[in-house]
């Protein structure tokens, strides 16, 4: 397998919409800090690392600023990435090892098919501040191992929230999501993300954050089957279908560009610091 490295906007059809990852595509592990400093110099909501192992291939995930334990969006441009380099063939199922167990994607016609474990939420207090760092008022708070959910009362509430970043990385350490019902009939949900402590002010689509947002809707509205706008600027469409304890996220995805690390790079990777 080449070393080499991908964007590709993730959860939409169309070139720079959805969120774009950088997929890196390695022939040995790398130590973190070399992975993390690669990461900060594409500066994407994530970048994604891949090398083969038994069965599979080992995936981690960075943002600019850390390692992640679960990523939707970048799972999904890893596995287009395998399939765009030949490395898997389309009928192949891709399986990745990852700090959240084993995760599948399956091509399907024109989309992916993630696998992923469900990270349903229960009831939280608030942080104090959490109200006027986002600026909104709502009507339901929970939290998972990884995020808040924030059910508001309408679409343009979510729409429309103007969050002070600085103040919610203070106060937050994890991922804020703030949802509410759809008003179009395309979707049954809509939703934002943020993670400034994460390095990641607004995330234009989260596959992870459907993990808890397709077991609380798919029980609201009483559905296996559902499909979520996530409205960034950028904004991208999920589908979910819930299967007991996993949640399978859907979406498709755009190659951007296709290249090769140079030398130095690489040389850099032998001789960083652990």
């Amino acid at each position: 397998m080449k070393e080499e490295i991908f964007q590709i906007d993730s959860f939409t059809h169309k070139p720079f919409t959805g969120n774009p990852a950088a997929v890196c595509l390695l022939e040995s592990s790398r130590n973190e800090n070399w992975m993390q400093q690669l990461a900060k110099e594409m500066n994407l909501s994530e970048t994604a690392f891949l090398f083969r192992r038994a069965e599979g291939f080992e995936l981690r995930w960075f943002t600019p600023t850390c390692e992640v334990d679960l990523c939707g969006h970048a799972t999904l441009a890893g596995a287009f990435a395998l399939w765009e380099a030949g490395v898997l063939k389309p009928v192949q199922e891709a399986r990745f090892y990852t700090k959240s167990g084993l995760l599948t994607a399956r091509k399907k016609a024109d989309h992916i098919e993630l696998d992923f474990p469900a990270e349903p939420v229960k009831p939280s207090d608030a942080p104090e501040g959490l109200a006027e760092a986002l600026g909104i008022q709502w009507k339901y708070i929970a939290r998972n191992r990884f995020d808040y959910l924030l059910e508001v009362d309408s679409e343009e509430i979510v729409r429309s929230a103007k969050p002070d970043f600085a103040t919610l990385k203070e106060i937050v350490q994890q991922g804020v999501i703030i949802t509410s019902v759809c008003s179009s009939a395309d979707y049954d949900f809509i939703s934002r993300y943020f993670a400034p402590a994460e390095g990641i002010n607004e995330d234009p689509v989260t596959g992870s954050a459907h993990c808890a947002l397709g077991p609380y809707w798919g029980k609201k509205l009483s559905t296996n089957i559902l499909t979520a706008f996530q409205a960034s600027e950028r904004g991208g469409v999920v589908g979910v279908r819930l299967d007991e304890n996993r949640v399978h996220l859907i979406g498709r995805a755009v190659l951007v560009f296709r290249g090769k690390l140079s030398k130095a790079v690489c040389y850099s990777a032998t001789n960083a610091a652990s």
